[in-house]
């Protein structure tokens, strides 16, 4: 009997973008693979992050060997700062330099550092953890400093392949090269593969970073004002290429964003990033000097209400604005959720006189993720046994199962695994486990976990209905009336207009104090339910009713 086995349970990660999060397991012992957050959509109601349920790593946690960061992206080290309060003191978290320095930043904002052990790593490390050792891989993304994975366990060599693209002739760093893996996966080929699904729909091969810094080069030599760039703060290597575009046409730099002046002074401690010597923050204050001779660098690509693009549009920032002759290059991929908002900060700069310019119309952005025949180079390269894909929604797993059946995978062999689905493997089979509970946790305000299922629905009944307010006072020894029934309509009716609406409900809370009911809980509960079947006989809505009662 094989008594050899690894199960991997996915947290976060397979079935939407973002929430990245493993745990592997084996006899003797258990590693987390990235702790990423989501950012949520318009059906979340106020939600500020959604971060992945650690109840199953906290049930493990005195066997938790370490955790292993790929990169340095929010959807892979953003829920870390909620994971490190879960976890025993001196839980050991390895990643890159860059990567453990943006999480640096995370935990001594919360002044949680010294809860655990950052350790860096390099191309050269091999990481022995629980009975796997963890071999490290460059792969070219849209942040410095990424990995993949080549894993010796128990039950065979894995491989992850991280968040990578390709790109033959990269601007810096190593690029993704994938005779590495496959020397790794051996002559048989690997025991299992799981691979970055992101883009398996996108045909070809993706643009590459030289791609946009020449078209950045043409923008910058025919633009004849100012050049407004906003982008991901962590794209370290489209911000060098803008700092060098500036200083080669003879433009200052000005950079607006907090988490964008955090991640250059980051990078360029690590000598990862250099500054042109025309920079200011304007923070600081902005130069005074010809629109022709200005690069603005701002946060803001998703349309983020307090970003420095969106201040700047609506006129809340006090050093920069938009205005006529502005050339505005949005040089990220919209992410799926932010289109409204993004179309509406798109629509207002026209208004002020700007061009604006996006991956749709021009080549101003790259993405990191691989691109369909790019996926298939390291489906050829691992020759993978085992497949299953990550990082993508369920569309994109499916396809890129389709893509690995192309490339000689076995059908029985491709796992569309999802959230909370593990898989358990020995040295010659595996099984997929009984689901385990993983629903992701909404983080409101200082409230983890606090908001869910019912009080979202709350939310969305009061922006979509309304409320309505009943308050009155009761004699708690005779029950009847001291003060009121005043009923209060918020997002509901006009009161003047409706009026006669509301009078009528007052006579219903009447009917229901009047029948000798003197629990106050039931009357909250029968005023509620009587004034909500009122309402949506009468208009056709179906308010929140709050009833609030007094007794001295």
């Amino acid at each position: 009997m094989d008594f050899q086995t690894l199960t991997i349970t996915p947290l976060g990660g397979l079935g939407e973008i973002g929430l990245n999060c493993q745990l592997w397991e084996t006899a003797h012992g258990a590693v987390m693979l990235d702790c990423g957050l989501m950012f949520p959509d318009d059906e979340h109601l106020g939600v500020d992050v959604i971060i992945p349920s650690f109840d199953a790593v906290s049930h493990i946690k005195d066997k938790l060997s370490g955790i292993v960061l790929t990169h340095g992206h929010e959807d892979h080290i953003g829920a870390l700062p909620w994971l490190v309060r879960e976890l025993n003191k001196g839980t050991r978290v390895y990643g890159s330099p860059l990567t453990l320095a943006l999480v640096e930043q995370k935990l001594r904002e919360r002044e949680i550092l010294p809860w655990v052990r950052l350790c860096p790593i390099t191309a050269d490390t091999v990481l022995r953890l629980a009975d796997m050792d963890f071999h490290f891989f460059p792969v070219c993304h849209s942040i410095p400093e990424g990995f993949g994975l080549g894993v010796e366990t128990p039950v065979g060599r894995i491989v992850h392949s991280g968040d990578f693209k390709i790109d033959p002739h990269p601007l810096s760093g190593p690029g993704t090269d994938v005779q590495i893996f496959k020397n790794f996966a051996g002559p048989q080929g690997a025991r299992l593969l799981l691979s970055d699904s992101t883009n398996v729909m996108r045909p070809g091969r993706s643009l590459t970073e030289r791609e946009v810094k020449q078209s950045l080069g043409r923008l910058f030599a025919a633009a004849a004002g100012r050049i407004i760039i906003t982008l991901f703060s962590s794209h370290i290597q489209r911000i060098q290429e803008v700092f060098d575009l500036a200083e080669d046409h003879g433009r200052t730099v000005v950079i607006s964003g907090k988490s964008l002046a955090n991640n250059i002074e980051t990078a360029c401690e690590l000598k990862l990033l250099k500054t042109p010597p025309a920079f200011f923050n304007a923070y600081n204050g902005v130069p005074d000097l010809p629109d022709n001779k200005l690069v603005l660098l701002v946060t803001g690509a998703q349309g983020e209400p307090l970003s420095s693009l969106s201040r700047m549009v609506l006129g809340g920032h006090r050093q920069l604005d938009i205005r006529q002759g502005d050339t505005v290059v949005m040089s990220s991929r919209m992410i799926p959720g932010n289109a409204k908002a993004i179309s509406r900060l798109v629509n207002e700069m026209y208004r002020l006189g700007a061009e604006v310019l996006h991956e749709d119309i021009d080549a101003v952005h790259a993405s990191g993720h691989a691109h369909s025949e790019e996926l298939r180079d390291m489906l050829l390269a691992v020759r993978p046994r085992l497949f299953v894909p990550v990082h993508g929604e369920y569309q994109h797993l499916v396809k890129h199962g389709r893509l690995a059946r192309t490339c000689g995978v076995a059908p029985e062999n491709i796992v569309l695994l999802e959230d909370g689905r593990p898989l358990t493997l020995t040295r010659t089979s595996f099984r997929i486990e009984p689901r385990v509970a993983v629903e992701p946790t909404l983080v409101d305000g200082k409230g983890v976990g606090d908001v869910g299922v019912a009080v979202l629905r709350e939310r969305r009944i009061l922006g979509g209905e309304g409320m309505v307010i009943v308050v009155l006072v009761m004699d708690s020894a005779t029950g009847s009336i001291l003060h009121g029934p005043e009923i209060t309509s918020k997002g509901f009716v006009f009161e003047q207009h409706y009026s006669y609406v509301l009078e009528d409900a007052k006579c219903l809370v009447l009917d229901e104090v009047e029948t000798g009911q003197r629990d106050t809980r039931r009357i909250r509960e029968n005023i509620r339910s009587s004034l909500r079947k009122f309402f949506k006989r009468i208009l056709e809505r179906d308010p929140v009713v709050v009833a609030i009662i007094s007794e001295i």
